[in-house]
């Protein structure tokens, strides 16, 4: 805008009272954008549009005329409402009429010409000539506007969802700063759709963009005819070709300035699809604040940042949009199959890509079921080597090409990775099997640049702060390129290191949570596999929480590979994840294993353990019979052994099958026997817990005023003894003892005492989160208040749906009646 500004009030003036005015015309809609481009720098402006005479504005002042007088002064404070005023004055305002020619002078003579006489060009034929003389040559052909690109690729016609992701990105774009080119970065996984989603975006904010779509995959031909990334000065001559350029310099940084130049002030969308690097998609950003540039990649591309673009990671589909990708050709025989259809989409990962190759098989195969297919995908290398297209697998060959570009230390991690038995890795694990020999004294911060690499490629995700996961589809990629790639004598170091990380923090976090629960003389042996540092009781569960699959693998892993020692050990230092979580299918399979290990070792301690610990898991589950059995054997053991505590230990569990089963008075004799043992030999801890059950016990025979007194004094023991979860199980057990007994008011205050302690902190359990909820839904309940019991009975039920299905359905029943 090289016009003063009163002149360009009058050339908007002049354009509107053309054409710009009229609501149904080009024109017009247009304008409505230059006054939201210019409303993003000053929201104020937003007011005077529509332009009628209703809108606000000043008294005395037409709105067609404050909004030209308005408009034209952001338009000299701010970059971008200058560039769109100024397109849209190029396009819509009216080409000014040539002057008039001055009339005679009064009391002269009048030229004239006459007869048959033609004048070409600027001449001149006359008798007395009086005043100026003006010629007017024809006005200059208007110059043609540049070519409107429209390049991007077709949408398809299936596109799933990807509403939250749309929003996202209009987010993105609102927030943008006016006065910047936009760079938006969309990541993700091979075959997650980012291309796809990209156009579909674009296609819909086509009216934002007037001046054209260029689109150009950087993945494509390199020079020669070899496949590689395109290089930018490739990419740079097709753009400026486009935009109608003919004669173009040579060099990259050349072409770079000219792109730039050519693009300022264009409202122009440029896709790059497929980028491998920062450094190639920089000379392509375009010197436009009113476009946008959209950079797909498999890599986060964090270079960009510097350049001020914004990155947004896509995911997989959701599960029902999946499902119904699936259908596409998987009909009728989806709604049948359910359980398989998301079975088959979790084994392709909700990826667009493999989710549509797994529904073009079920449409060449009609009599197949969707059972059968997600079996298939089940085996093997599963969906990556199992779904193809012209005969090559696409994820298989993609996942290929991420790894052959990785540095060689996350290359060599990710293969280690891979044959890990676990679904969730941090650095401290990762430092541990990462070495070839020694770690080095900077190995963490070798490892943190190593998986950083990983990250950026998009092959694994950051799930919290130094935690990652596989996407579902790289672990098998990476698992197979370990096995084939790491020799055996190597893997099997990687898998003991893995297991001695598991050994030394899960003996960390019960230091943390069980203290008194170790097992006298089996310290982890001096040189260990350095521990994931653990700060507090909190944190020691959340990372039992976070791996407990991973250490399951390990312990399935010792049995295995004949670590007896390693298998049963693993699974006693884990009892406070079986006992504060209580994931009993786990706590039931990991001792049976590790009672087997045990024996294998001729570990007798370790058989007592496993005996003792796994009836607790068996008696949970219901299996009464089983535990009893376990319970026996364990008295048997520890009878011939004259071990006092674990005769106590097993008498205890014979207890609570029998309060469970037999009723209280055949418990009490089990638990009256343990205590005498456990005094005997001064066992202050275990002395307190069986008071606690015979607290229990008491209640269940009707005498609610000694099963107080029991857990009254069980609860100053723990307490004494420093045992905070222990300690708050007797809080909570006396509140509803004294409830039962009819003290509301005491009850529901230690009851409220406890709650909060179960929900954090050193005694953090959901399951006895969930009891107290419950006992405080009956003590209210008792009391008449329906609103409150329903609420208390509520929360403990959303606990229990995850804990035990069972209660769950019990607390169900009791909401119904109420």
């Amino acid at each position: 805008m090289g016009a003063s500004p009163s002149d360009t009030q009058q050339a908007l003036l002049a354009a509107l009272a053309a054409g710009g005015a009229d609501p149904d015309t080009p024109a017009r809609r247009e304008l409505a954008r230059v006054v939201e481009t210019a409303a993003r720098a000053d929201p104020a402006l937003a007011r005077l549009w529509p332009p009628d005479a209703r809108g606000p504005h000043r008294p005395g002042t037409p709105p067609w005329h404050e909004l030209a007088r308005e408009l034209t002064a952001a338009a000299l404070r701010d970059p971008a409402t200058r560039g769109a005023l100024t397109d849209w004055l190029r396009r819509h305002a009216p080409s000014p009429p040539p002057p008039a020619a001055p009339g005679p002078v009064p009391g002269t003579t009048a030229n004239a010409v006459g007869g048959n006489a033609v004048l070409h060009g600027p001449s001149v034929q006359a008798r007395d000539i009086h005043g100026g003389i003006h010629f007017h040559p024809p006005a200059e052909a208007p110059r043609p506007r540049p070519p409107v690109p429209r390049q991007l690729p077709p949408v398809t016609a299936r596109f799933m969802d990807r509403e939250a992701d749309r929003r996202a990105l209009d987010a993105l774009r609102a927030q943008h700063p006016p006065h910047a080119a936009q760079v938006v970065v969309v990541s993700g996984l091979a075959g997650v759709g980012k291309t796809t989603f990209a156009c579909h975006w674009l296609h819909e904010h086509a009216d934002s963009f007037p001046d054209g779509q260029l689109y150009a995959d950087l993945a494509g031909q390199a020079v020669d005819g070899e496949s590689g990334p395109a290089s930018p000065t490739t990419v740079l001559e097709a753009f400026l070709i486009a935009l109608g350029v003919s004669s173009l310099p040579a060099g990259t940084a050349q072409r770079s300035a000219l792109w730039r130049s050519m693009t300022s002030g264009l409202r122009l969308a440029v896709l790059l699809d497929n980028a491998f690097t920062a450094a190639q998609v920089r000379p392509l950003l375009s010197g436009s604040p009113a476009g946008i540039t959209l950079v797909t990649s498999r890599n986060n591309l964090t270079g960009l940042r510097v350049d001020g673009a914004s990155l947004h990671r896509l995911e997989g589909l959701p599960a029902e949009s999946a499902v119904r990708l699936l259908a596409v050709g998987g009909g009728a025989r989806v709604a049948r199959e359910p359980a398989a259809a998301h079975e088959v989409v979790r084994l392709c990962g909700g990826l667009p890509l493999t989710v549509g190759l797994a529904s073009a098989q079920l449409a060449i195969r009609p009599h197949h079921s969707v059972s059968a297919l997600a079996d298939r995908l089940s085996r093997g290398q599963g969906a990556v080597d199992l779904l193809r297209v012209d005969g090559e697998a696409v994820m298989r060959t993609a996942l290929d090409m991420a790894y052959d570009v990785l540095p060689e230390a996350s290359a060599r991690l990710y293969r280690r990775m891979g044959v890990l038995p676990t679904d969730r890795h941090d650095v401290w694990m990762l430092t541990a099997v990462a070495a070839d020999d020694e770690p080095p004294r900077d190995a963490e911060h070798l490892t943190d640049i190593a998986v950083h690499a990983l990250v950026e490629a998009n092959l694994v995700e950051e799930t919290g702060p130094g935690t990652y996961r596989f996407h579902d589809l790289v672990q098998p990629h990476a698992r197979r390129l370990g096995e084939e790639r790491e020799d055996p004598a190597r893997r099997e170091e990687v898998l003991r290191r893995f297991v001695g990380w598991c050994l030394s923090t899960a003996a960390s976090a019960e230091h943390l949570l069980t203290p008194s629960h170790r097992l006298p003389g089996h310290d982890l042996p001096a040189g260990s596999v350095p521990p994931t540092p653990l700060d507090g009781p909190d944190e020691a569960l959340a990372w039992l929480d976070t791996h407990r699959n991973g250490l399951m693998g390990a312990v399935r892993h010792c049995a295995r590979a004949g670590w007896h020692s390693d298998c049963w050990r693993l699974t006693d230092l884990i009892w406070p994840l079986f006992v504060r979580l209580r994931p009993t299918e786990m706590w039931i399979e990991a001792h049976r294993l590790g009672l087997e290990a045990a024996r294998r070792s001729g570990s007798r301690p370790g058989v007592g353990r496993m005996l003792t610990s796994g009836a607790i898991g068996l008696r949970n589950a219901g299996e009464y019979a089983e535990a009893a059995d376990w319970y026996r054997q364990a008295l048997e053991l520890a009878t011939a052994d004259a071990d006092v505590r674990q005769q106590a230990q097993a008498l205890s569990g014979l207890g609570h099958i029998a309060l469970l089963t037999d009723g209280p008075d055949e418990a009490r004799g089990h638990f009256e026997e343990a205590l005498r043992l456990r005094e005997s030999i001064g066992y202050l801890r275990g002395a307190a817990l069986t008071r606690r059950r015979l607290g229990e016990t008491e209640l269940a025979a009707g005498d609610p005023a000694t099963a107080a007194a029991h857990l009254r004094r069980a609860r100053a023991d723990l307490d004494a003894l420093g045992e905070a979860y222990e300690a708050t199980r007797a809080l909570a057990l006396l509140g509803h003892v004294l409830v039962r007994a009819g003290d509301f008011a005491e009850g529901t205050r230690l009851l409220r005492e406890a709650l909060p302690r179960f929900r954090a902190g050193s005694a953090r359990s959901e399951h006895w989160e969930a009891r107290c909820l419950e006992w405080l839904g009956r003590a209210a309940e008792s009391r008449g208040d329906r609103e409150e019991a329903v609420g208390h009975y509520a929360a403990a039920r959303d606990l229990l749906g995850r804990l035990s299905p069972a209660d769950a359905d019990r607390l169900d029943d009791r909401l119904r009646q109420l």
